[in-house]
């Protein structure tokens, strides 16, 4: 049943032990008993007990008691008390003799709600077991000990900017260990601590609710919100967290043009698709919704202007579509508006601005006009030099107006075939043309102005050359034709055609007749085609090779030109051997002579030896003349593979010791025989006796041809060229020698005014030394 006792609710649970009639204790907190109080007991009842709690984050200096195990079985002075089980002896204590269990720590029910202990009474003299052992509970009470946590913060949120009041950004939820079976502990309130006005809480759910707030003023907030526990009342643990909320963009400002008025100054030779200008519209919005696109809507009727969008800086840039001209106009003002590509229903427009652009043109100097920008001009190939054939015009387009002068660009007309005034651009001839060598003359002219040189202009002239009739036809091709010995009469040897290099108009037209002294011929006629070809016929079969072996036939070709022009031309007409199928087989005479059975084939190999017979022959005899030459000898003393270097220099002229000077002064050389030192001969012949003549009796053309004779007719010869070398100087001139050998004299003693009696060819030398000689006396 239940018992009440000093405000104390209590279960007590009554549990069968035996059916023997067994009085039983009972487990009571120790604060419901008191001195002189009966205690309550129930007939074959053994332990009487109920639950216990004890308190969690008990911090008395003292253990606390949490309750006391007691029997009726014995005096309470011979029972003994024990405890087994989740705590006992470290969290729990009982003292055994009074029952009385403490809790020895300080527990925390978020760590452990309750615990499990099984009670023992013995008696303590015998200690036989006095009551059977009995589980019971120990439960920890919560208090409020843990505060609120947000678990999932901090907590990060977006919403568009100028909402709805009361729109839902986020909800946030905490958390409070607390058990809320005991009292309101974990009942939690949310509030917000920074974030007001702006913004609220539902401080049941923790609902944040926007109050409608515009992000070009703020975009980002942190809102503090907190939860408190015991429903928020006094005494209650809180906890915080921090909410962060970005407004989002919608396009709610329209683009607004930093000016109304824009100026410009444009230069009239600013080119096309350059920039002359920048305009911009700002935008409070940003991303897609700050974007804007620029266009003209009034002041541009002719399209001279257009504005496109920067898509980086979102600038309009102002450039031309249309050349300006200063002299035709020199200001516009336009009308430019800005428009943003996208557009926000909840907001109210209109998203556009304008703005005023006025532009000035700068007059700039620029390059002569021509009045067209190519030019077609005709002219007839036998027109004579200095024709004029056209004329081209360029004027100043600036209002100084400067005169032109013109002038063929010479690498478009590297012949040279034309000429220009370069005062009035008239084009004239200025050599022959031909139309069958260039068709068409391309060249280029240029105006340039007389006060800038640097303003040039230019333009295509392209001439045609127009046909004459110039040309006479002629044979397509070299025609050779053959005519079978077994031909039938009207048979068509050959098909002829012309051509004519001129190009009439009309077309051409040919006219093919013989030669007049040809007309009766009994051998050939002619046949026209009616397709400027004619047909060349055979008159009878009587054609023989033996006969004749070849016809010219002289045809006349004349054209329809105006005049018209004709040529004579020739078809060769061969007489050949033919098959019966009328198929060529050979067209000379002595192939008539030769065997039938003797193929093209059999005669190539017949040549073909005859040639390598005679190669052979050629070899032979080739290799018998190299056999019947003599041999060279060759061995290491032949002094042609000797070089000897000396390294001594000569003393000059004046060097009279070196050498034997009585050599080069005996014009006659050395008697008798000079063996040859270059080779080693087989064969020694005996000297031959030299020649004695006086000292004024040399004939110098007798030696050469004696030492010539000598050299030819020497078997030890080499079969090479090789240098002779003659010792010899002339004599007899009536100049004297001219060498300082023989003289005793010095320079001094010399006269050379007999130098200018030589003639003209002397007279610069004699007037040298004659210098020379001044020098010295002076």
């Amino acid at each position: 049943g239940f018992k009440y006792h000093s405000n104390y609710f209590i279960w007590i649970t009554w549990i069968s032990v035996s059916c023997s009639a067994v009085d039983m204790a009972h487990l009571l907190p120790a604060s419901l008993f008191k001195p002189g109080q009966r205690l309550l007991s129930r007939a074959k009842r053994g332990w009487v007990w109920n639950q216990m709690f004890v308190l969690e984050e008990f911090s008395g200096p003292d253990p606390i008691l949490v309750g006391r195990l007691h029997t009726d079985k014995v005096d309470n002075d011979t029972a003994r008390y024990s405890l087994a089980g989740e705590g006992a002896g470290t969290i729990f204590a009982i003292n055994e003799k009074t029952g009385d269990i403490h809790a020895m720590k300080r527990l925390d029910r978020e760590e452990k709600a309750e615990y499990t202990l099984t009670a023992k009474v013995t008696n303590g003299i015998t200690g036989q077991l006095l009551e059977p052992m009995t589980e019971f509970i120990i439960k920890v009470q919560d208090i409020n000990d843990n505060a609120p946590k947000f678990t999932e913060g901090p907590y990060h949120a977006a919403v568009e900017e100028m909402s709805a009041v009361g729109t839902s950004v986020i909800t946030v939820t905490a958390t409070d260990a607390d058990d809320p079976v005991y009292g309101n502990s974990a009942k939690l309130v949310y509030s917000i601590l920074e974030g007001q006005p702006y913004f609220s809480v539902d401080p049941n759910s923790g609902k944040i609710a926007l109050h409608g707030m515009d992000r070009e003023m703020r975009e980002d907030y942190q809102v503090v919100i907190q939860a408190k526990d015991m429903g928020g009342h006094m005494g209650g643990l809180s906890g915080t967290t921090t909410v962060s909320i970005t407004l989002q963009d919608i396009n709610d400002n329209p683009p607004k043009f930093s000016k109304s008025l824009y100026e410009f100054v444009i230069p009239e030779d600013l080119p096309l698709g350059k920039e002359g200008g920048k305009v911009k519209a700002n935008d409070r919005d940003i991303g897609e919704n700050a974007k804007s696109t620029y266009s003209i809507i009034e002041g541009d009727d002719q399209g001279v202007f257009e504005i496109i969008t920067n898509a980086t800086t979102q600038e309009g840039i102002l450039q031309l579509r249309k050349p300006l001209d200063y002299e035709s106009k020199r200001n516009y003002t336009l009308k430019v508006e800005a428009t943003n590509i996208r557009s926000e229903p909840r907001s109210n427009g209109p998203f556009k601005d304008t703005a005023t652009v006025k532009i000035v043109v700068e007059d700039s100097d620029e390059p002569p006009v021509f009045s067209k920008p190519m030019y077609l001009l005709e002219v007839d190939e036998n027109a004579p030099i200095n024709k004029i054939i056209g004329t081209v015009t360029a004027r100043d387009p600036d209002a100084t107006g400067s005169p032109i002068r013109y002038f063929i660009d010479r690498h478009t007309d590297l012949e040279r075939q034309f000429n220009i005034n370069v005062d009035n651009g008239r084009i004239t001839l200025a050599k022959p043309l031909d139309r069958e060598t260039d068709m068409w003359h391309n060249i280029t002219v240029t105006a340039t102005e007389v006060r800038n040189h640097s303003q040039i202009s230019r333009a295509v002239v392209a001439i045609r050359v127009m046909d004459i009739n110039d040309n006479a036809p002629e044979f397509a091709t070299e025609y050779e034709a053959f005519l079978c010995e077994n031909g039938k009469p009207g048979q068509v040897i050959q098909t002829v055609s012309a051509v004519d290099k001129d190009d009439p108009i009309q077309g051409h037209y040919f006219d093919y007749r013989l030669v007049p002294e040809m007309l009766n011929n009994p051998n050939f006629t002619i046949k026209n085609n009616q397709d400027n070809s004619i047909s060349v016929l055979a008159k009878h079969d009587t054609f023989r090779r033996q006969k004749q072996e070849m016809y010219f036939l002289p045809i006349i070709v004349t054209d329809n030109g105006n005049p018209p022009m004709s040529s004579t031309n020739t078809l060769t007409i061969r007489v050949c051997g033919c098959s019966k199928d009328g198929i060529v087989q050979s067209c000379n005479v002595e192939a008539y002579v030769l065997p039938i059975g003797l193929s093209m084939g059999a005669l190539i190999a017949i040549l073909a030896c005859i040639i390598l017979l005679l190669v052979i022959v050629v070899l032979f005899v080739t290799l018998r003349r190299h056999k019947n030459e003599p041999l060279i000898i060759k061995d290491d003393e032949d002094v042609r593979e000797n070089i000897i270097r000396y390294d001594d220099e000569g003393g000059g002229e004046e060097d009279t010791e070196a050498f034997d000077i009585a050599t080069l002064q005996n014009p006659d050389g050395i008697n008798g025989y000079l063996p040859r030192k270059d080779i080693k001969p087989d064969l020694q012949f005996m000297p031959r006796a030299g020649q004695h003549s006086g000292p004024n009796g040399v004939d110098v053309d007798e030696f050469i041809n004696v030492r010539l004779h000598e050299a030819d007719n020497d078997p030890t010869a080499p079969p090479y060229d090789s240098i002779q070398i003659y010792g010899y100087e002339g004599r007899g001139s009536i100049a004297g020698s001219l060498s300082s050998l023989e003289t005793a004299s010095s320079d001094s003693d010399q006269n050379y005014d007999y130098l200018r009696e030589w003639g003209p060819r002397f007279r610069r030398l004699g007037e040298l030394y004659s210098v020379g000689e001044s020098d010295r006396e002076t």
